[in-house]
């Protein structure tokens, strides 16, 4: 064949083709030789009932058997006698005779197990292969494969939802951190507001204290006039009283009227000290037939009372008389004094209309009087508003003040809280879960307190405050402790156990021990990247 020729044979789709016919050819001969040698024919792994695959080698049936502990050497033939030789109970993996010994159950299919050598014949199918009642009447079957199948899809479950839940939690990372620094960054400016409250606050309170003692200074006089006023009003008063129980002594018939003939029984008005009240001596004093009480008290009044006073040795005429008969005589002095008897005697002799007589509270009706708010000159109104200003002034800026270092108190307990490796917990602050059962409505609030209030109504119960993280790992469990004492019994505490979830939400609540409260927390802040290729280990 020439070069030409040849050289049109070799082309790529024809040496693929030859490959392809090579690698059959290989895989033929491949399955032959399996076919002649099968897996049966290699060699065996043989250890003991109760045995696993990692201690297969440390039972050998061609050498002597060694406990575990060193302590002695065994003929092999001594294994699973059903006799407990060595003092670790390692010889006997496969039956009950050591109290301490473990029985390894292969659960083909499923997870291995370890159970104590006293579960091993006892009539109870603990492994799901069966082969912990090999010598028993318990009839076990085998439900590995059955409980394996469901134990992967609820792996796949779990491991779907801590994946779920991890991304969630990474979440919470970033949103705590990011909050913890924005807390930090208004922590700084709230202590520079601070610096600036308080000296305003300051300022405020220097022109409030200027302010007011203008204002005092300029009220001291209207309030030493009010104080006179006072007075005057209650003395005005004492003198109305005075006047009144005089008229009353005056009206001897009780009628509400005063005649002439009830002063010309009285000595007290005998101007010239004849021994009589003449006509026109009452006339003096009464320039009317009859008087009532405003007239009496009014006209009548001022004329009698330094007669009256001078009667009780309360008032001392001058001692040249004057010229007219309107003042007291020259010997007004000498002239015997109305001692009241008279009086006291007419009224025990009329106590019923004594009684009776309507009297006008006078002094009550003095306090009834309502003062109206005084009328301030231009300056001095001008001053109370500056006063009244620079207080309300003053009161914002303490108000201020007292809002800025709240707000850093907040800032600053929240700042030294443990909310985890990563701040994942951060989030969490501030907000409240709520779980009902039959009875009662539990309100768990993360980071603050624990309460409990009847579904009935009445008063709630604080559970706990929140004390620290107790879990291990230690963020897995919070503690709220120094709750409100049980009667006759300790205070009341709450443990909040949490688990990884999608959502945050309170679960479950229950009451183990008296006084110790027990909640469940499901959060994607306690869940972790897990294993999620459905192939959890097991024995086969």
């Amino acid at each position: 064949m020439s070069m030409k020729a040849m050289a049109g044979c070799w082309r790529p789709a024809k040496f693929l083709e030859n490959m392809m016919h090579l690698l059959v050819i290989q895989c033929l001969f491949l399955i032959l030789v399996v076919q002649l040698y099968p897996a049966s024919s290699a060699p065996e792994i043989t250890r003991p009932r109760g045995v696993s695959i990692s201690k297969a080698s440390m039972y050998d049936p061609e050498k002597d058997f060694k406990c575990f502990d060193g302590s002695r050497t065994l003929p092999f033939s001594l294994v699973n006698d059903d006799y407990c030789d060595c003092p670790d109970a390692s010889d006997e993996p496969g039956t009950s005779a050591c109290p301490s010994g473990i029985f390894h159950c292969t659960n083909a299919g499923h997870f291995p197990l370890n159970i104590p050598s006293s579960r091993v014949n006892d009539g109870i199918c603990d492994c799901c292969d069966g082969t912990d009642e090999y010598a028993s009447s318990a009839g076990c079957e085998n439900t590995c494969l059955e409980q394996g199948r469901s134990a992967r899809a609820a792996a796949l479950r779990r491991a779907e939802l801590s994946k779920q839940g991890n991304e969630l939690r990474l979440q919470l990372i970033r949103q705590g951190k990011q909050q913890k620094a924005d807390k930090k960054i208004r922590l700084e400016q709230l202590q520079r507001d601070r610096e600036e409250a308080a000296r305003i606050k300051q300022e405020k309170e220097s022109l409030k204290s200027t302010a007011e003692e203008l204002e005092k200074a300029a009220l001291e006089k209207y309030r030493q006039a009010a104080e006179e006023e006072r007075a005057k009003q209650s003395s005005s008063a004492q003198e109305e009283q005075e006047a009144f129980e005089q008229f009353q002594r005056l009206d001897s018939d009780h009628d509400g009227f005063i005649r002439i003939s009830d002063l010309q029984t009285r000595q007290t008005f005998d101007k010239d000290k004849n021994g009589e009240v003449s006509e026109e001596e009452a006339l003096y004093f009464i320039e009317h037939d009859e008087l009532d009480w405003s007239t009496f008290y009014a006209e009548a009044w001022p004329k009698m009372k330094p007669y009256l006073m001078m009667e009780k040795g309360l008032f001392t005429p001058p001692s040249t008389p004057p010229p007219s008969i309107d003042a007291p005589g020259e010997n007004a002095e000498e002239f015997p004094a109305d001692n009241g008897e008279e009086d006291e005697e007419e009224e025990e002799e009329n106590p019923e209309n004594s009684e009776a007589t309507d009297v006008p509270d006078v002094e009550g009706e003095a306090t009834e009087v309502t003062e109206e708010p005084p009328q301030y000159d231009e300056n001095t109104q001008n001053l109370i508003e500056e006063a009244r200003k620079a207080r309300t002034e003053y009161d914002e800026a303490d108000r201020s003040l007292r809002d800025v270092d709240r707000e850093i108190r907040d800032i600053e307990d929240g700042l030294g809280k443990d909310f985890g490796e990563e701040e994942e917990f951060v989030t969490l602050q501030g907000q409240c879960f709520e779980f009902t059962d039959r009875e009662y409505t539990y309100r768990m609030c993360p980071f603050d307190q624990v309460t409990q209030t009847p579904k009935n109504g009445g008063a709630g119960t604080r559970l706990g405050s929140w004390g620290r993280w107790t879990g291990n790992p230690k963020y897995s469990t919070m503690l709220f402790e120094n709750g409100q004492g049980c009667w006759n019994g300790p205070q009341r505490t709450a443990t909040v156990n949490l688990v990884c979830g999608l959502e945050n939400q309170l679960t479950s609540a229950s009451e183990p021990n008296r006084c110790e409260y027990l909640f469940e927390f499901s959060t994607p802040a306690v869940c972790t990247a897990e294993s999620s290729d459905g192939n959890p280990h097991d024995e086969l």
